[in-house]
């Protein structure tokens, strides 16, 4: 079995004068990463790997989510940058077998789009909130019982669970 954390980047200022791709973080946004990083340790929800946009949104979501737990091996990824789905597919279908869990974290819509497509069974009332909308610092945990990664496909994962600021006592946007 293999467990896939497809996770937004927390709340990001809306604009930036050196670029999309460097948009920082806003105060909220932090304090949504934080709670969630908590909320994760206390489930003893911990990534063997992640894979993270290399956009600053996304670098410093998981510095904050990841602050305090054990060292986790971490790829910086252009391709997760305004990926479409087939491009996280792919990143996907590459991982290593020996990582059992891995984290992406990227932007919508295509952690939104890949979970949509992965998720085949599982809670349905977290799908149905998930596939309403996906907001920023939202993660949705998957589980996909495959021999390989490569081996995942549509309709294959189950959704364990989808976490929103929301549910860890924030807001939604």
């Amino acid at each position: 079995m293999f467990r896939l954390m497809l996770l937004r980047h927390a709340k990001a200022t809306p604009f930036s004068h050196t670029g999309d791709h460097e948009r920082p973080l806003i105060e909220r946004g932090r304090g949504d990463a934080l709670r969630l990083g908590d909320y994760l340790a206390r489930e003893h929800l911990l990534p063997d790997f992640a894979a993270v946009s290399d956009a600053r949104r996304t670098r410093e979501t998981w510095e904050i989510v990841s602050d305090g737990w054990r060292t986790v091996p971490l790829r910086l990824e252009p391709r997760i940058y305004e990926a479409p789905v087939a491009a996280l597919w792919a990143l996907l279908r590459q991982a290593p077998d020996d990582v059992r869990t891995m984290m992406c974290v990227g932007h919508n819509p295509g952690v939104a789009d890949l979970a949509a497509e992965l998720i085949g069974f599982g809670d349905r009332y977290a799908q149905a909130r998930m596939r309403h909308h996906f907001p920023t610092c939202s993660l949705a945990v998957l589980d996909l019982n495959v021999d390989s990664w490569s081996q995942a496909s549509p309709g294959a994962a189950r959704l364990d669970r989808f976490v929103t600021p929301k549910t860890l006592g924030g807001i939604d946007d």
